[in-house]
């Protein structure tokens, strides 16, 4: 048996839990955030028969930094997207933002400690070092992909737990 990814010195809690129903509670506590910034969040509905395996306080630390980013760097009256789906063996979860874009080569540095893009210099730019520090506690890995003149979309990545085998529909084998 693997042993639990260290966070923090700390084992991570790893546990089995439905993906839409943890994309509903994020969207519950980013909606006053959303409102104060005057930016809609948008949800995209999540396949109710998906579930992950991750520390859950971990993960919600993550999207929750995730989307604080993208409010913060959303204009007024904006749209900031939040989409969970499978893709193969993973499940990714997307905070897209319209931010406008990133300036050049700043993807590179965006992920390090104390690191603050833009003319907003609220918070101590830890955000997005926590974010990656927290999927990767949960065997992931956080992206963004730049789309310049629009926005960001910064992706977590995933393992998609296995069903065990007589959830996947396999025929019992009888003795």
């Amino acid at each position: 048996s693997l042993a639990p990814p260290i966070f923090a010195g700390m084992p991570a809690d790893l546990q089995l839990f439905s993906l839409a129903e943890f994309i509903n509670e994020v969207k519950q506590a980013a909606t006053l955030e959303a409102k104060v910034k005057e930016c809609a969040l948008t949800v995209q509905p999540v396949d109710p028969m998906l579930a992950l395996c991750a520390d859950r306080d971990l993960l919600f630390s993550a999207v929750g930094n995730l989307l604080q980013n993208a409010f913060k760097f959303t204009p007024h009256h904006a749209e900031v997207n939040l989409k969970a789906y499978p893709s193969g063996d993973r499940i990714l979860i997307d905070v897209t933002d319209n931010g406008g874009g990133l300036p050049a080569g700043g993807a590179k540095k965006l992920f390090q400690p104390f690191t603050q893009a833009g003319e907003d210099k609220s918070g101590l730019g830890l955000g997005l070092s926590i974010a990656r520090r927290s999927v990767e506690a949960n065997a992931g890995l956080l992206t963004v992909r730049d789309e310049p003149g629009h926005g960001c979309i910064f992706t977590i990545d995933l393992p998609r737990p296995a069903l065990p085998a007589s959830a996947a529909g396999s025929t019992p084998v009888i003795h």
